[in-house]
């Protein structure tokens, strides 16, 4: 785990996706970022849940959940149930785990898809 607020996307303001830095897939979106105060990037959700793997994790002596990508089987940080909006999550991820697309550069690196389903 990388330290807080010691990382490259824990405060990115530019529009775009975040995908596994393995396998390239999409993963969060900035639609769904919000500055937690935690110093890593937090997201209310993933863009498509099926991917993503949520597993029990008492390595530090408490109970906390694990979020990895199930493609890549890629650590990416831990959910806890703090967060904004309905489902009241936040995932909170390490940049190590992700590369940024920004939304200008989606429809060369092959995510043209998503450019048009999530930045209306």
């Amino acid at each position: 785990t990388e330290p807080p607020f010691q990382n490259p996307y824990w405060d990115n303001k530019k529009e775009g996706i975040y995908v596994d830095i393995v396998t390239g897939v999409p993963l969060f979106a900035t639609t769904d970022q919000y500055e937690s105060g935690c110093g890593w990037p937090s997201f209310t959700k993933p863009i498509y849940p099926e991917l993503i793997e949520e597993l029990d994790d008492y390595k530090l002596g408490v109970h906390r959940t694990e979020v990895r990508s199930k493609t890549g089987n890629t650590h990416l940080g831990h959910v806890f149930p703090d967060g904004p909006g309905p489902d009241h999550l936040r995932y909170c991820i390490n940049s190590a785990s992700l590369r940024f697309i920004p939304k200008e550069k989606m429809q060369q690196e092959g995510y043209c898809f998503l450019v048009l389903h999530l930045f209306k």
